[in-house]
């Protein structure tokens, strides 16, 4: 094996930042600027803000060609992407140009430095604010392996990793198709095109509250304690979750421990995020969840899921929210809410509807679940 320092073979530079307070740096800018979350995917192609060419020549931001590796070395370390276009981008990312492509290929050294993702954070959080400098990076030392072996690695690991990305596709439009038949039987809330009379959360709710308020002890075995951070796209991530003492769980209120039917609600910091709970299993939630308990008499938990869920919801609850650094939705603001008043059955008719959509999600998900342990697996096989 033949291991060599990426800076000696990469050109390594950071990205800089112009002046904010300059809007001519800014201002009807056409040069693509990239930020951490524009690093979404493999390849870069776009990006949130642009600068100037008088931005670009004033600051210490440079002009990166397409071909790029881009690698994330502040706050969130590890991220990766190709450039597929010119750009610059910010100091907290480093670009990565291979000096020589008949030894090093650009998309094998983007794998091999995804693969790497856990180690470099591990080097990050030994040092202040989670960052590693351009001269930590170029010692970091990359596999090089003949080209012809490289070329293979990568094809199979691109066959694999469209499989995903198709996979996530197919539940994007899932997800898609439910909120289309709900806007056909509902309308758009944003509208009330259909004029429905209006109640608010509080309306259709036994209980409006949220959870644990003191930091508890975890365990390596226990009782999930879910937090806004486990609230994802409709669905609690269980897994994640740290876990707490029964005997903990047992001290709780019982306010803090959700009962099936009930809805989640992250009301700190990522506002508006929500899931049904639809199993029976004991967890608690922590203060930055809101729990609603449902008067199933008025309302479909699978409904208002989907209702709360809207854009047009979402973007209510984020301008109500309050606080500077970290975003609270307070709970008076929750109950406050504003609800179609609808008929039941209609919306027990649409609960119908995405439980046979459900099904064909759950097989999706299972697929891409084995399609992500063989990338993973493969991962491991190239690049230990």
């Amino acid at each position: 094996m033949e291991y060599k320092k990426l800076g000696n073979i990469c050109n390594i530079v950071s990205g800089g930042t112009p002046s904010r307070s300059k809007s001519q740096y800014w201002d009807n800018g056409n040069i693509p600027w990239i930020k951490i979350r524009d690093i979404k995917s493999k390849y870069i192609e776009d990006s949130e803000e642009f600068i100037t060419i008088e931005g670009l020549n004033n600051s210490s931001a440079k002009l990166l060609t397409k071909g790029t590796v881009l690698y994330t070395i502040f706050a969130t370390l590890g991220e990766v992407g190709i450039l597929k276009i010119d750009a610059c981008a910010n100091q907290a990312i480093a670009g990565l140009t291979v000096k020589d492509e008949t030894k090093i290929l650009p998309e094998y050294l983007y794998y091999y430095l995804k693969s790497k993702k856990n180690i470099v954070n591990k080097l990050g959080r030994g040092v202040a604010q989670n960052n590693i400098n351009l001269s930590m990076l170029k010692e970091f030392e990359i596999e090089v392996i003949d080209i012809v072996k490289q070329n293979n690695i990568i094809k199979t690991l691109n066959y694999v990793d469209d499989i995903i990305k198709f996979k996530s596709l197919e539940l994007k439009q899932l997800d898609e198709l439910v909120k289309a038949r709900f806007v056909e039987l509902f309308g758009d809330p944003a509208t009330n095109e259909y004029n429905w009379p209006m109640l608010n959360l509080e309306n259709v709710s036994s209980i409006i509250t949220y959870g644990l308020t003191v930091r508890p002890t975890y365990v390596n075995k226990g009782i999930d304690l879910i937090s806004a951070r486990e609230l994802h796209k409709g669905f609690i991530e269980y897994e994640v979750a740290p876990k707490i003492s029964f005997n903990d769980f047992q001290s709780l209120s019982d306010k803090g421990k959700p009962l099936k039917n009930d809805i989640l609600f992250s009301k700190t910091g990522s506002i508006g995020h929500c899931a049904l709970v639809d199993t029976d299993k004991m967890f608690a939630i922590t203060q930055n969840a809101a729990r609603l308990g449902l008067i199933i008499e008025k309302v479909n938990p699978v409904w208002l899921l989907y209702y709360l869920r809207m854009n047009y919801i979402q973007d209510w609850c984020k301008r109500h929210a309050k606080g500077n650094a970290v975003k609270d939705l307070q709970l008076k603001d929750i109950k406050a809410i504003p609800l179609f008043e609808c008929p039941l059955e209609l919306q027990n008719q649409f609960a119908d509807f995405v439980k046979e959509v459900d099904k064909s999600r759950l097989e999706v998900q299972k697929s891409l679940k084995k399609t992500q342990e063989l990338f993973d697996s493969l991962m491991q096989k190239y690049f230990g």
